[in-house]
C-alpha cells in the first residue's frame, strides 16, 4: 500500500465531496438555516438524533448551538438537546421498548409544535431515525434530515433532506459536520450577527 497516495487521495476524495456539497445541496443547506432560525425566532427548540458517529454529530452540533461557533459573537444559548447522550434514556428505552422506538419516545416526551429534528443517517435507512421522523411529524415538528448516498427511506419522509453526495462513510460524515456547522453560523448571524 502506498500512504502517501492513500493520504493524497483521501484529502483529494474529501475536497471534491465538498465541492460538490456547494454545487448540489446549496438550496437545501440556506433552507435548512432559513427553517432553524424562523424555529428559534419563536422561541421553539431543536432535538437531534443519530446513530454512531452521527450520535457524536448530534452532540457537537447541539454544543455549537448552545454555547455558541462563532466567537466574534456574544449571544445567548439556543436550546438544541441532543437525543443521543443520556445512557439511562437510551439503554432503559432499548431494554422495555426496543432500540428502534428510542429516539421516537424521546421526541414523544421532548417535541413540540414547531419544534425541529435534525435527523442524522449516513444511509438514510435507520429504523430507529425513521421512527423518530414519523412521531416528530405526530407532534407537528418540523424535520430536516442530514443524509448521504442516495438518501435512503429518510428523503422521502423528511420535510427538508441534505443528502450528501457520496457513498463513502467517512466523506458523508464529513460533509454532514461541514454543513453543520455552516447553518450553526448562518443561524447565528441571523439571529444574533447585528446586534
Amino acid at each position: 500500500m502506498d500512504k502517501e497516495k492513500f493520504f493524497s487521495d483521501s484529502l483529494k476524495e474529501s475536497a471534491d465531496v465538498k465541492l460538490s456539497i456547494e454545487k448540489n445541496c446549496k438550496k437545501a443547506v440556506l433552507d435548512a438555516a432559513k427553517l432553524i432560525t424562523e424555529a428559534y425566532q419563536k422561541n421553539k427548540k431543536m432535538l437531534l438524533c443519530g446513530n454512531g458517529g452521527s450520535a457524536a454529530d448530534c452532540q457537537h452540533i447541539a454544543t455549537e448551538l448552545m454555547i455558541r461557533l462563532s466567537h466574534d459573537i456574544k449571544r445567548p444559548a439556543l436550546p438544541a438537546i441532543a437525543l443521543t447522550t443520556d445512557s439511562s434514556n437510551l439503554t432503559a428505552g432499548g431494554n422495555d421498548i426496543g432500540f428502534e422506538n428510542v429516539f421516537a419516545r424521546s421526541v414523544e416526551g421532548l417535541g413540540n409544535e414547531g419544534d425541529i429534528l435534525l435527523a442524522i443517517s449516513t444511509s438514510g435507512n435507520s429504523q430507529n431515525i425513521i421512527n423518530a421522523v414519523e412521531k416528530a411529524h405526530e407532534r407537528e415538528m418540523t424535520v430536516i434530515g442530514l443524509l448521504g448516498g442516495t438518501g435512503g427511506k429518510l428523503k422521502d419522509v423528511v420535510d427538508l433532506s441534505i443528502v450528501i453526495p457520496s457513498s463513502n462513510i467517512q466523506r458523508i460524515q464529513e460533509g454532514h459536520i461541514t454543513v453543520a456547522h455552516i447553518i450553526c453560523e448562518l443561524v447565528e448571524r441571523e439571529l444574533f450577527g447585528n446586534k
